[in-house]
């Protein structure tokens, strides 16, 4: 049996990961200050008895016995990040120092999630991981751009230095159920605004780019990492790419929903175009997605139909 401890498991993506490790027989170790993460999300895990959660900070050390460590301690989304933009950085490097910390002590391999916000607005398309990126350090996203590209360097350093293995991934948009309703990002947006009649908010004029993970699949792709003798960093995402107007479109016809569009300004700083080049995922881990966007978008409907509206 392996000892894994998951920062951030009882977020979106870390409660599926937690769920997944104890589905193939692992103890799981659930770490979260739950700033973003929600009691809600793993209260179906909390009758296992290989399951045990911990309510700490990453800021501070964490001292605890793991063979792996997959770190997801950060608010992924914009609200969420912004709302204390220094304490996201400081989530992204006192946090990592403090993980890299735990898995020298403890002699642990570490899986780090970072982003594809660290090509920030990209003039590569579709997204390498040789790409640097096109990132404004002093823009509003900066607290979450840059805290995660200083973590990677963390990994790589801690990796050269004192030889912890580590493993990176860069997350691409991955949607699902257990996203926070209100989180602000677009998948959630469109889906709650549809729900209930509401007008849904395109912000410029629609034509910006994203590719959509389901979450499954985005799981998947880390297990393998996990496992592979290569650090990475490696894409994880969707290569397919679809518009602001053609994710609207997606939505309507799964929910069903008479919701018109409204546009609004678009955010300082947001990316016109973000893709995933997933070449070394494909050959390293044998990995693509799988879920195509009408079947994730109509699973993580009837989620919030269930949680959000109390229907079966």
């Amino acid at each position: 049996m392996t000892t894994i401890a998951v920062t951030g498991g009882a977020g979106f993506l870390g409660s599926h990961l937690c769920e997944r490790l104890l589905d193939r027989g692992d103890e799981v170790i659930c770490v979260d200050n739950f700033f973003s993460g929600r009691k809600a999300n793993i209260a179906h895990l909390m009758d296992n008895p290989r399951f045990e959660v911990i309510r700490h900070d990453i800021v501070h050390p964490l001292y605890l016995e793991a063979d792996q460590i997959y770190n997801l301690a950060c608010p992924a989304s914009p609200v969420a990040y912004q709302y204390n933009p220094i304490k996201t950085i400081k989530t992204s490097t006192v946090g990592m120092v403090n993980v890299l910390g735990l898995a020298k002590r403890c002699r642990a391999r570490v899986l780090h999630t970072s982003t594809s916000e660290v090509y920030g607005d990209p003039d590569v398309h579709p997204q390498r991981e040789d790409y640097w990126g096109n990132v404004n350090p002093l823009g509003p996203r900066s607290c979450y751009d840059e805290g995660k590209r200083v973590a990677e360097s963390l990994c790589i350093n801690y990796h050269e230095a004192h030889g912890v293995e580590v493993r990176i991934v860069r997350i691409f948009n991955t949607y699902g159920p257990r996203m926070d309703p209100n989180d602000g990002r677009v998948v959630s947006n469109f889906i709650m605004q549809a729900l209930r009649g509401e007008p849904l908010t395109i912000y410029g004029d629609g034509s910006q780019t994203r590719s959509f993970c389901y979450v499954d699949d985005l799981i998947e792709g880390f297990l393998r990492m996990m496992d592979q003798d290569d650090i990475g960093p490696v894409n994880l995402g969707n290569p397919v790419e679809n518009t602001m107007h053609e994710l609207a479109q997606a939505v309507l016809e799964v929910t069903g929903s008479k919701s018109t569009l409204t546009h609004v300004d678009l955010p300082k700083d947001d990316p016109k175009q973000r893709c995933p080049d997933i070449s070394k995922a494909k050959s390293l881990l044998k990995w693509e997605p799988k879920v195509d966007l009408k079947t994730g978008l109509g699973k993580t409907t009837e989620y919030y139909r269930a949680t959000q509206f109390g229907e079966s």
